[in-house]
């Protein structure tokens, strides 16, 4: 039986998808790098650094550490900038309706991001406080697939891996989830991952009676 729920933040509670591509987007036309959407799919679910890398696959001169360093600072000031626009309004469809429901039957809920900017984004939608926990990336080392920041989570919610399920929007995140013992509900884009548990277009479609057991 399913007592907690893990959430990924970008892209399933909220999207912030936009942000992060405007802010990578300035910060690789100023190193004159090319960067697309495409690109930025290969992005989700991925850590800052780690993103990075992908978009240096264009680059036309090697970069030493510590500018990597930079320009990955550089675009989190973008990034920051950016959410600070965000508002309740911005909650995606779906969310704030499964947030209640699963208040109502007592289900433990969680937040399970890479983001070290999900403090920021939270309180700037309004669910700084509708969470019994959040694990982000200001407490982990290691990004998606490694399931660190999902076991840190059910850990902060006093649970088993067993007994959580994960709401993901990346692949990168339903392979985390799955690595740690849990169970996976893909959205959005990992609505066709085959290894997620479950799967919906979003929370607007989710049945929760399907996936709490």
């Amino acid at each position: 039986m399913i007592k907690g729920m893990i959430f990924d933040l970008d892209g399933v509670i909220v999207s912030t998808d936009d942000c992060h591509y405007l802010a990578w987007k300035r910060m690789a036309d100023e190193e004159g790098i090319y960067f697309d959407r495409e690109i930025n799919e290969r992005l989700r679910g991925v850590s800052r650094m780690d993103s990075l890398q992908i978009i240096l696959e264009r680059a036309a001169k090697p970069y030493t550490q510590t500018e990597k360093e930079a320009m990955a600072a550089r675009k989190n000031d973008y990034y920051v900038a950016l959410i600070q626009e965000l508002t309740p309004a911005d909650i995606l469809p779906g969310a704030a309706e499964t947030l209640a429901a699963l208040r109502q039957k007592g289900v433990k809920m969680a937040i399970g991001s890479s983001s070290r900017n999900t403090p920021v984004i939270l309180e700037r939608i309004g669910l700084s406080t509708a969470f019994d926990a959040v694990a982000d990336g200001n407490q982990i080392t290691r990004s998606k697939p490694d399931p660190e920041v999902f076991l840190l989570a059910a850990r902060l919610l006093g649970l088993a891996p067993a007994e959580c399920l994960v709401v993901e929007d990346a692949d990168a995140g339903v392979e985390a989830a799955l690595a740690g013992g849990m169970k996976a509900l893909g959205v959005g884009s990992a609505a066709a991952n085959p290894s997620a548990t479950y799967r919906a277009k979003s929370l607007a479609e989710l049945k929760l009676e399907t996936v709490l057991g």
